[in-house]
């Protein structure tokens, strides 16, 4: 068997590790993608570090995690349907995305902590991401594992959202965000909203999602998205709302000291659990263009669901 080079991402945390000496050849080797499987199962998140960056590399890489599944919004911008199926490209051109203030920093690509497809009733078991342009300044990409977090929460909050559901809606807009916002934001400029989005997002029901979960291997995970969340199913009144905003400025606050930033390096591709990990974008000066390209690995914790009993299944058939 192949030999890679396995560390962990940081000293001080429980989750993540970093994986060098990974090439299309070894990738070839069953024994190589069952060890690198493993290894994710148990940690949640891998840097592969001085990796080839090609599109065939990100593809076989990929699919050791499992298939690829289509992002369930059309209007969400493919590489090549044809030559790279399942590939999305995350774009923001100079001077054009939206932008934030935040702690008086003018921002692009904000994004706050959240999990992926969160408005749909099937979760992605995983996204490999790879830094196409690179910005000098910000353009950090960071990580809070659930397990560490469910360890860690204030326990009577804990407590109390504890066997809760989050309703979430697929809403992009700034001005949307209502839960865990920072108290130093404001938007200086809405993001565009690329033709036919907006009837995909109003014929979409809501979904909702467990606040925390149960994986297989027994860990409690705490999984709240302060993207697109829209309150707790069955309070969504003053009291929920409340209580909600306190769990997601909780989550601010172990971001602060127990999440990973990632800075991207021309040489790097990343994995993460997204039934497991949260992850959040710093942003960038408008004044620049950062790409990625991301792919996106089938797999659902089976948990989620539609309001009103809504046929999932139809729902993202008409969304692709």
């Amino acid at each position: 068997m192949s030999e890679l080079s396995i560390k962990p991402l940081q000293d001080n945390l429980t989750f993540g590790v970093r994986i060098g000496g990974v090439t299309l050849d070894n990738l070839r080797d069953p024994a190589v993608r069952q060890q690198i499987e493993d290894v994710f199962v148990e940690r949640g998140m891998i840097v592969f570090e001085d990796i080839e960056q090609s599109d065939a590399m990100q593809l076989e890489l990929s699919t050791v995690f499992g298939p690829l599944k289509e992002h369930p919004v059309k209007a969400v911008t493919r590489v090549d349907s044809e030559r790279m199926p399942g590939v999305v490209e995350i774009r923001t051109p100079a001077n054009s995305g939206g932008v934030v203030e935040v702690d008086g920093m003018q921002l692009s690509h904000w994004l706050p902590w959240h999990f992926d497809h969160c408005y749909t009733d099937e979760l992605n078991r995983a996204g490999v991401l790879r830094a196409v342009k690179l910005v000098e300044v910000g353009g950090i990409t960071r990580f809070l594992d659930g397990i560490d977090m469910y360890n860690n929460f204030p326990p009577e909050l804990l407590a109390k959202i504890e066997g809760s559901d989050v309703v979430y809606r697929l809403e992009t807009q700034y001005e949307t965000l209502r839960f865990g916002v920072p108290e130093n934001f404001r938007i200086v400029r809405p993001k565009p909203t690329a033709p036919g989005f907006q009837e995909i997002a109003d014929a979409m029901p809501r979904a909702l999602h467990p606040a925390v979960w149960t994986r297989p291997t027994g860990e409690q995970v705490l999984h709240v998205s302060l993207y697109m969340a829209q309150g707790i199913a069955g309070s969504e009144d003053a009291e929920g709302d409340a209580l909600l905003d306190e769990v997601c400025k909780a989550i601010n606050e172990l971001g602060k000291t127990r999440s990973y930033e990632h800075k991207w390096k021309p040489t790097d591709m990343l994995i993460w659990d997204n039934l497991r990990m949260l992850h959040a974008v710093s942003g960038n000066r408008p004044e620049d263009e950062r790409t990625m390209y991301r792919t996106t690995i089938k797999g659902d914790y089976g948990l989620g669901r539609l309001e009103g009993g809504a046929d999932g299944a139809a729902v993202q058939g008409s969304a692709y």
